[in-house]
């Protein structure tokens, strides 16, 4: 659990505790900062989440192109041959579009 998200909870925690205290009291302003912290707790609790699922989803980037790396390296490593026509023909073709002559002017132009 990442810091923000126990920060978050013992803040919400201490909101609910000073808002019953404020309303044990017959304190509004206590009352009202408990409502605040709760707020900001559930804030700071969603932030954690946020965080913790983005570097989730970072690992699994990760684990997809290490995964996706490994079986390129195998595939060239099996099939020489194919790799290297592979390799000419996406030559060829960036070869060709970076050299193409211009369009033809039409009369109409």
């Amino acid at each position: 659990m990442a810091d923000d998200r126990i920060e978050g909870t013992v803040r919400t925690f201490g909101g609910k505790v000073q808002e019953g205290l404020g309303r044990a009291t017959g304190d509004a302003k206590t009352e009202i900062e408990g409502h605040l912290n709760q707020a900001a707790g559930a804030v700071q609790d969603a932030y954690g989440r946020t965080k913790e699922a983005a570097a989730e989803g970072a690992q699994t980037v990760k684990d997809a192109a290490v995964a996706s790396h490994d079986f390129l390296r195998r595939f060239m490593e099996e099939n020489p041959h194919t790799t290297t026509a592979i390799a000419l023909g996406i030559g060829l073709l960036i070869g060709y579009t970076a050299h193409r002559p211009p369009p033809q002017r039409r009369w109409w132009d």
